[in-house]
């Protein structure tokens, strides 16, 4: 009994270095990319500081990621927050990944009733990244055209294809997220 024990029997107690130590290693940037919702509703209310910080995050995710990351559900407030920023900050560049990032959210459960709930800015700003994106279809380029006139007029036919294949599929989400 005379011994001293270095057995610790409140550790909340005697760490209080190592407490120190991680809140001050605290990431200011995200280090990976989260894989949960949890890591996800963590990560963009602490970590992220600006709407173009989180428009790039929803990009690195894909559609594919945040759709397994949302597959129970869309976290409250969380589809009118993507909305609005996806909103603010979509390029023509970008078209395609925003597409899919809001086809992805189309699939999650319960998507109908955070439908529901977007307050009227939210629904403006579908609105808005739905206008955004009608206007970036109208002058679809894609580089490397062909020079040749057989060639030419083959890539427009192929070109006038590919224009009606986006604008379906834009109208469709369009109806998925209420905005026709």
């Amino acid at each position: 009994m005379g011994n001293k024990r270095n057995v610790l029997w409140n550790p909340c107690v005697g760490h209080t270095k190592g407490q120190q130590a991680s809140e001050l290693e605290m990431p200011q940037e995200l280090d990976q990319l989260p894989r949960t919702s949890a890591e996800f509703y963590r990560d963009w209310r602490r970590c992220l500081k600006s709407g173009k910080e989180k428009y790039q995050l929803l990009l690195k995710l894909e559609g594919k990621a945040l759709g397994r990351i949302f597959q129970a559900e869309l976290g409250f407030g969380l589809l009118g927050e993507f909305l609005t920023v996806l909103a603010e900050n979509v390029c023509h560049e970008d078209r395609d990944a925003v597409l899919q990032i809001l086809q992805s959210l189309s699939g999650t459960k319960r998507f109908g009733l955070n439908l529901d709930l977007l307050s009227t800015s939210e629904k403006e700003s579908t609105k808005d990244l739905f206008r955004k994106l009608q206007g970036m279809s109208g002058g679809y380029w894609t580089p490397g055209h062909p020079s040749g006139k057989a060639e030419g007029e083959a890539h427009l036919t192929d070109t006038s294809l590919q224009k009606e294949a986006e604008e379906s599929r834009v109208m469709e989400l369009m109806r998925c997220y209420q905005t026709s």
